[in-house]
């Protein structure tokens, strides 16, 4: 892979691995070893693209695979983490039309399934068949755990008030 190549892929998904990977092992420092992972994967593999959403589908695709091969890992199961995220913590997901932006936190909260879908679709802007496409799952699944994920948010976000 040239320098320009990869000057490239850092500078167009590295926060996108980041925020993808935080989103599931909800850790700072592993979510940084899980990004530098799929950069060194990059490297080694240099798959071709057919295009820019393939590019990006291959990156998340292999950014949640990684974090799934982590949750899933002896070392992660034995140790003991942080119960909960430090607030500085969220600086990454802030949404630009919001001064405070408390869904996240919910979000964190919802089962994988419903998780990844409203992250991709509501944060990383992606089109249902992406989604389906990244997560290797029929489209009317993704529509279903998006609908259920909705319906969950919306008890999480009624209960606090």
């Amino acid at each position: 892979m040239r320098k320009e190549q990869l000057e490239y892929f850092f500078q167009t998904y590295y926060s996108l691995v980041f925020r993808v990977a935080f989103m599931e092992v909800r850790s700072h420092c592993d979510a940084e070893d899980i990004r530098q992972e799929v950069f060194v994967r990059l490297l080694n593999y240099n798959p071709k693209f057919k295009s820019i959403e393939h590019e990006k589908a291959w990156m998340v695709r292999v950014t949640i695979n990684l974090c799934r091969d982590f949750l899933k890992s002896k070392w992660n199961q034995s140790t003991v983490g942080l119960d909960s995220i430090p607030m500085e913590e969220f600086g990454h997901f802030k949404s630009p039309y919001t001064e405070h932006n408390d869904t996240i936190l919910d979000l964190i909260e919802l089962p994988e399934r419903y998780r990844q879908p409203l992250y991709l679709f509501y944060y990383e802007d992606y089109s249902i068949k992406e989604i389906a496409g990244v997560l290797e799952i029929p489209e009317n699944t993704v529509k279903t755990n998006l609908k259920r994920g909705r319906e969950e948010l919306k008890k999480m976000l009624s209960k606090e008030r």
